[in-house]
């Protein structure tokens, strides 16, 4: 190996895969950093700090910042959120299950990757990817794709599954020992496992943990909805933001409410009033309520109805409801809708 220290530039989820790339490096004596990137529809980055921790629960933590403390490496926290809204609304390689991009997700960061890799001086990069985990990203057929749309094709190190592949550079040029990495494949968790007990890695998230907001039925669900009855894919931060919080009802075509479940979603959803109408009842406990689009005054009525059944409202005969719309407040009595005046089919 050459005297020179070898640097190599990592992506690092924080999760147990990505960990363990980095442990395996730093086993020969590489020198490693890793980046993470922000894309906005990171399930840790909002829901950790927006719902009330359980009595006792630890403090939520970022895991790839957390890992990063742990390994002893520098993190490099890039937003590619604006870049990343073309993924989502048109990915050349279509979406999974759901809307995520999984393809031309790992192309696009593998891409910015390679060009820290580049502005930086480090001599390759490297994920913690196994052969056959992911159904859409992570297969014998997609990997060549990956490394060569990025611009990565030779560069790109995954050490837990690496002899399962073909050489690459890192490997040929003596920089990193091939017998000491791993050849891991399939779903199953237990062989990474047993490598984090032999490396000394115990605090890892579960394996099993999701961390894309894309990947979820029900999140997928409201960013569909969102961009059929807007007529378009576009979104912004603050719209990505929204589908993350309340329970998201459309009772008619022309309008949707935003309902908040708890008094942290309230305090959240109260941030995001510019250019939609908030309700709340006057004198009682009970959720805050955004209503996107252009609502009727009967359908405005609907949504008090609905915001007072949430609340405390469902155990009266009469709600006073304050309606807030451009800096004006009015106020209206109102009956609280019964249950069985719920249509299921609002539900987003």
């Amino acid at each position: 190996m050459s005297e020179e220290r070898i640097r190599a530039l990592g992506l690092l989820s924080g999760g147990l895969d990505s960990t363990l790339a980095v442990r395996v490096l730093q086993e020969q004596g590489i020198e490693v950093a890793c980046v993470n990137f922000h894309t906005g529809f990171c399930i840790q980055s909002h829901t950790g700090a927006m719902r009330n921790p359980k009595p006792g629960a630890p403090p939520p933590r970022h895991d790839a910042l957390h890992a990063a403390d742990k390994l002893g490496i520098r993190l490099h926290m890039v937003d590619i959120a604006e870049d990343y809204v073309r993924i989502v609304t048109d990915p050349k390689h279509g979406y999974g299950k759901n809307l995520n991009p999984c393809l031309d997700c790992k192309i696009f960061m593998v891409q910015k990757a390679m060009e820290m890799k580049e502005r930086m001086g480090f001599h390759f990069i490297f994920t913690g990817e196994v052969l056959g985990q992911r159904p859409m990203s992570q297969r014998r057929d997609t990997f060549p794709v990956i490394d060569r749309e990025s611009g990565a094709a030779g560069w790109l190190l995954r050490p837990l599954t690496a002899l399962r592949m073909p050489l690459t550079e890192p490997e040929k040029r003596g920089w990193v020992d091939r017998e000491r990495l791993h050849g891991f494949s399939g779903r199953n968790r237990k062989p990474q496992m047993a490598l984090a007990a032999q490396l000394g890695v115990t605090d890892y998230p579960s394996p099993a943990g999701g961390c894309c907001f894309l990947t979820d039925e029900n999140y997928s669900r409201k960013l569909q909805d969102l961009w059929q009855y807007r007529g378009s894919r576009a979104y912004a931060m603050e719209d990505i933001l929204l589908l993350k919080a309340g329970r998201h009802l459309r009772p008619a075509p022309g309008f949707k409410l935003i309902i908040g479940r708890d008094e942290a979603e309230n305090h959240f959803l109260s941030g995001f009033t510019e250019g939609r109408i908030l309700i709340r009842a006057k004198d009682l406990p009970g959720p805050l309520t955004l209503v996107e689009g252009t609502p009727t005054e009967e359908e405005l009525i609907l949504a008090c109805r609905l915001a007072a059944r949430f609340g405390k409202g469902k155990e009266v005969p009469e709600v006073a409801m304050v309606i807030e719309r451009d800096g004006n407040q009015e106020m209206k009595k109102i009956v609280p809708l019964p249950a069985h005046e719920i249509d299921e089919g609002w539900y987003v």
